[in-house]
């Protein structure tokens, strides 16, 4: 959107807060969106402020943009396009940093999290090979550690991790995430404890898997009852399980894999003993695919990976095996947040358990935004998102926000028609 500088006196009656909004990413978050989930959650202040809770969750989001910035530093960031207008000169001025944390607190978690959970869905289309296997969506569940602030309120609810000797220097906060291999979109998260385990926190991403997935999962997932659990929204799982889990040979099949099935640990136990009595009642029928990794002296470790694709003529062990190690996408989603977003500090800068959640949602939900813009050039060009470099394109978001202020697209009262970015 394009402004005249010597019109400004048609901004006069406009807040420079209701212009704010955070580049080409606000077409994603777009203002009336921002709006509607903050009535949802509660939000939406009656009174007038100099740091509205629209503007404080675009804020959230720079702050995942602008990671090794200052508080006033980002602020002056997203409004530094804006110093043209004369509502900047004569009505508002940067918060101090201890206004912004207020703004934060005010707003809490709720907000970023009801936003994610609104935005962040599979984006890759059919067209997009790499992103499918058959008809089936590839997607991967792991999970990532951060350090938080050492502050007893976020110790006590994220804990550390260590044993008996030492333990690590700053609490911690463990988040397991559902992504979109394809695309590398996270489209599902779930923070807690860094004591939790990881088949605890992904219980909450069981409402975002559906029948037309094909989940890939690390051995550390597996239990009986977290596949029961999982299979039982739709989606096709293909795990690898470790090797000392006995699972019986049912059918040895063409292709090198068996048939087989799961049972609850103390089945297994029974069965081992002799005792098959009911247990075809606890049997989850799947396909067992192992193979060896091979070093130069012919040695190497064995994969065994379980799916509940039964059948080897529509996925053959070979495919199978190859597709696993798609897996490795999210160790790539996590160097683009770990890495890039964060600059490569681990340590998060909230000194509470509720901005601490509403940090991470909003690097989650920054992130998808950026994803999601470069998964819209890919398509335009016919390339694999892959091809794209996501440190480039998070320079070319930053930039947005800093040389164009990134109007929202939602008209105000005495404000010029904008143009859609």
């Amino acid at each position: 959107m394009a402004i005249d500088p010597g019109n400004t006196e048609r901004y006069s009656g406009v807040r420079l807060t209701d212009r704010i909004g955070i580049g080409v990413l606000t077409r994603l978050v777009s203002r009336d969106l921002v709006d509607e989930v903050l009535v949802e959650t509660g939000r939406r202040e009656q009174r007038s402020r100099a740091l509205p809770a629209r503007v404080v969750v675009y804020y959230v989001m720079a702050l995942s943009l602008f990671f090794g910035d200052a508080y006033e530093e980002v602020m002056r960031r997203l409004v530094g396009g804006l110093q043209f207008l004369g509502t900047w000169r004569k009505g508002w001025q940067v918060p101090t940093t201890g206004a912004i944390s207020q703004a934060r607190t005010r707003l809490g978690a709720e907000p970023m999290r009801a936003l994610f959970e609104r935005v962040a869905v599979p984006m890759a289309p059919s067209t997009m090979p790499s992103a499918w296997y058959q008809s089936w969506r590839l997607m991967a569940i792991d999970g990532v550690v951060l350090d938080v602030p050492d502050t007893p309120t976020n110790a006590a609810a994220f804990q550390r991790s260590g044993n008996h000797i030492a333990s690590s220097p700053f609490p911690q906060v463990r988040i397991v995430g559902l992504v979109e291999c394809g695309t590398h979109a996270v489209v599902a998260a779930s923070p807690g404890s860094v004591r939790e385990y990881e088949r605890e926190l992904a219980e909450p991403l069981f409402p975002a898997m559906t029948d037309d997935m094909l989940i890939l999962a690390d051995r550390g997932f597996y239990s009986y009852d977290f596949w029961k659990a999982a299979r039982s929204t739709g989606a096709h799982l293909l795990w690898r399980i470790k090797t000392h889990v006995n699972l019986p040979v049912y059918e040895t099949l063409p292709d090198g894999s068996y048939r087989s099935a799961l049972l609850p640990k103390s089945m297994r136990s029974d069965m081992a003993r002799g005792k098959t009595r009911r247990i075809d009642r606890y049997e989850i029928p799947v396909r067992v695919v192992d193979y060896q990794i091979a070093n130069r002296d012919n040695s190497g470790e064995v994969i065994r990976l379980v799916t509940s694709i039964t059948d080897h003529e529509t996925a053959p062990a070979v495919e199978l095996a190859a597709l696993y190690h798609q897996r490795w996408e999210f160790e790539l989603v996590l160097d683009e947040i770990e890495t890039h977003q964060t600059g490569g500090s681990r340590v998060l800068r909230s000194k509470t358990p509720e901005l601490v959640k509403q940090e991470i949602w909003g690097l989650l939900l920054t992130h998808y935004a950026i994803r999601h813009l470069m998964t819209e050039a890919a398509e335009q060009d016919h390339i694999d998102p892959d091809r794209l470099s996501f440190i480039r394109t998070l320079r070319v978001v930053r930039r947005h926000i800093t040389d164009q202020a990134a109007f929202s697209p939602q008209q105000t009262q005495n404000s010029a028609p904008s143009n859609d970015h």
